[in-house]
């Protein structure tokens, strides 16, 4: 994307160099109080000097290169020669400040700019990196590192890579993340120190190694030879901003996970602008009708699953696929997006009107880029469609079928933006699940067929550079649809987001949630669904992980709904198969955890709880939403599956230390204990559960 303002940055920085105002041999000194980095431009260079923590534990060599990336094979970076340096620090708000660095190359052919953004009370400095072409030719801008710098005090040796959004051990040797990989984390156990690194690029356009070429951390977009290499095109003058990577350092913490449950939570909660967190009122219980209906709907089947919902305390009511037909022939298809009447007579508003007349607010299922032969779209328009290696319209989604996928590098964007606009202005949807494939699939494990080939799209010139264009492009349209519509909740499916369970920072700023899986409903089913989003949490926002398919009819249906608590609560199934009781009493979860969410806040706010670790048979797991900002409390899950113990105690964090809360349990508020937050903390609560396959949920409310 064109930013006007760095290219005029860029010429203000030769204007200050020409009247002997240059800050070159200067440095530019990035600190809040918790945290210093140096970067230093003797030499006209821009070399990382120091970074380190008040404490004054150090995490950088002196000499570090700050950022690379290459043009036409020729890199660039901080220790190349630059000239027009200028170095500036300003103060955004009373929380924020930032820091720049202008600079153009001795050669003259490119400009950069470096902004390092520093947050009151938290030891994280946020980077981000502009490109400016500044020659007189078009150029490929490939192997962009927003974030390089050596390591001083870890060393590979003694320290570990947390990987897959912090969770998992890597143990020895270079790490090279990839699209699971947001969020990174390198400990040293001996030393009890170490340092967060999250890459906010979206989907498969995010890269981030640890050890590499002597101990350097290293995170931007993948390189050249990497399986979704990074490519952008730059007209002359024409500026382009990497996504931004965030580093938190800390020292004297045994335990690398309290770093994700402290800084980077905190910033991803109040100052990454993830879209779950700007939302009015956020979903507490959603019902959509995918499982085990399918495409097999009607407008009486709805109303009558619709009665059903609403007496189980359904807020959001969601029609999945199988309501749409294209129009040429009047056959189930995707492309052209009109409603089979066929189903619903009179289309799809006396449907919403009935859901909405049971006090459900109405959602909506589209696919993103998905069309039919006998689509208008594909007919009229072929040369929107992304094209394979030999030139053909292409299915990045599936191996088989006769429908093709659209570019979103097209003006297929605007079209397929339109046709959802339409659909939640003339119903009033509050909702809308987004999906199948765009430029990568969860299905499809050849990569060559994954992108656009087509060398005459508007938005990318080749293979490439199709891969950001189109996931650009693709926020790019989620954002207009806020701005038309502010409160939509928009769910990006893991298949558009383009590979199995993938949710990360970049989608996140853009969707308000993630529909992360497709799971059934059984003891396994219960017990995937806390692992998903326990191997998501803290490091993403829980309420963004929207994890179906489990049923509300389903064998212990209750503790479905118990474990999906931990995230976004969204439920499958035939609820007109529940008895009147069991309606009822899912009806009281609900209002409880509404009650909850009311006092509490809770969905802003995930914790592990300690000793409690990844979810699996035979064991105990479970989670903490205590909101650590107001101390109020929040509500504590606990599961047993299939463990010999029936009791365990549970220790909570994040509470006053000095403050009395009450324990209680579940919707009867049955009172468990009444504890200090430090004796909560120190000791905990007893959770008892007698069957060996069962969960509950406490309140823990500050009295």
């Amino acid at each position: 994307m064109a930013k006007s303002g760095f290219a005029d940055s860029i010429k203000l920085a030769v204007i200050v160099a020409a009247v002997g105002l240059s800050a070159v041999g200067a440095q530019l000194k990035v600190a809040d109080g918790l945290i210093m980095r140096i970067i230093d431009s003797n030499g006209n260079k821009l070399l990382g000097q120091s970074f380190k923590l008040a404490d004054g534990t150090e995490f950088m060599r002196k000499g570090s290169p700050e950022f690379a990336f290459r043009i036409d094979g020729k890199m660039y970076a901080g220790w190349s020669e630059w000239k027009d340096i200028r170095l500036d620090k300003s103060e955004t708000n009373a929380s924020t400040s930032e820091s720049r660095i202008t600079a153009v190359s001795a050669d003259g052919r490119v400009g950069v700019e470096l902004t390092y953004r520093t947050y009151s009370g938290l030891a994280l400095i946020r980077k981000t990196l502009a490109i400016t072409n500044c020659g007189d030719k078009d150029v490929a801008i490939e192997d962009v590192d927003v974030e390089t710098f050596q390591l001083a005090t870890l060393g590979c040796t003694n320290s570990r890579v947390m990987r897959r959004f912090a969770r998992y051990r890597e143990e020895g040797g270079v790490y090279f993340g990839d699209w699971n990989d947001p969020l990174v984390v390198v400990h040293d156990y001996g030393k009890r120190c170490g340092i967060a690194v999250g890459n906010e690029g979206v989907s498969t356009m995010k890269r981030t190694t640890v050890f590499q070429d002597g101990c350097f951390i290293v995170s931007g977009t993948p390189h050249v030879g990497d399986r979704y290499p990074f490519r952008k095109w730059l007209k002359p003058g024409e500026s382009w901003t990497a996504m931004p990577v965030f580093t938190a350092p800390y020292s004297n913490c045994p335990d690398p996970s309290r770093i994700v449950e402290g800084a980077v939570s905190d910033y991803v909660r109040k100052h990454m602008g993830v879209r779950v967190e700007r939302i009015p009122k956020k979903p507490m219980f959603v019902y959509n009708t995918w499982a085990p209906f399918t495409t097999h709907i009607d407008a009486k089947l709805i109303r009558e699953l619709a009665d059903a919902a609403a007496e189980c305390g359904i807020e959001e009511f969601v029609i999945d696929d199988g309501w749409q037909i294209n129009v040429s022939d009047g056959k189930y298809g995707k492309g052209d997006w009109a409603v089979d009447e066929n189903k619903f007579p009179g289309g799809l508003k006396p449907t919403f009107d009935y859901i909405k007349s049971k006090g459900m607010r109405p959602g909506l299922w589209v696919s993103l880029a998905f069309a039919g032969p006998s689509s208008a779209a594909m007919k009229e328009h072929p040369e929107w469609f992304a094209k394979d290696k030999s030139g053909q319209p292409a299915n990045l989604h599936i191996m088989r079928g006769n429908e093709r996928t659209a570019c979103m590098a097209t003006p297929w964007r605007e079209y397929i933006r339109d046709k959802i606009l339409a659909l939640v202005k003339d119903h009033g949807l509050a909702y809308v699940k987004l999906d199948l494939a765009i430029a990568t699939s969860a299905y499809v494990y050849n990569d060559s067929r994954t992108g656009c080939y087509a060398k005459d799209h508007s938005g990318h010139r080749d293979h490439e550079d199709s891969y950001d264009a189109i996931f650009s492009s693709c926020m790019r349209l989620f954002d207009e649809l806020h701005e038309a519509a502010p409160d939509l909740f928009i769910d990006c499916t893991f298949e558009t987001a383009g590979k199995t369970f993938l949710m990360d920072y970049g989608i996140a700023k853009h969707a308000e949630g993630n529909w992360l899986s497709n799971i059934g409903s059984s003891d396994d089913g219960r017990l995937y669904v806390r692992s998903l989003a326990w191997g998501r949490t803290p490091a993403l926002p829980a309420t963004a992980l929207v994890i179906g398919n489990l049923h509300m009819d389903g064998p212990q249906h209750l503790l479905s709904f118990k474990s999906l608590a931990g995230t976004l609560p969204i439920m499958l199934g035939d609820p007109r198969k529940l008895t009147a009781s069991e309606r009822a009493e899912y009806k009281e979860w609900s209002e409880w955890l509404k009650e909850l969410e009311s006092r509490h806040s809770y969905l802003s706010f995930r914790q592990d709880l300690p000793g409690f670790g990844e979810p699996q048979e035979s064991a105990w797991d479970g989670f903490a939403r205590i909101n650590t900002e107001t101390n109020s409390g929040g509500i504590v899950g606990v599961f047993r599956n299939g463990a010999a113990e029936s009791s365990r105690f549970v220790t909570v964090r994040g509470l006053a230390p000095d403050a009395r809360y009450a324990v209680s349990k579940g919707p009867k508020r049955i009172r468990i204990a009444e504890l200090s937050g430090k004796e909560l903390e120190d000791r905990g609560f007893q959770a008892n559960l007698t069957e060996s396959r069962d969960g509950e949920l406490f309140e823990i409310s500050r009295q």
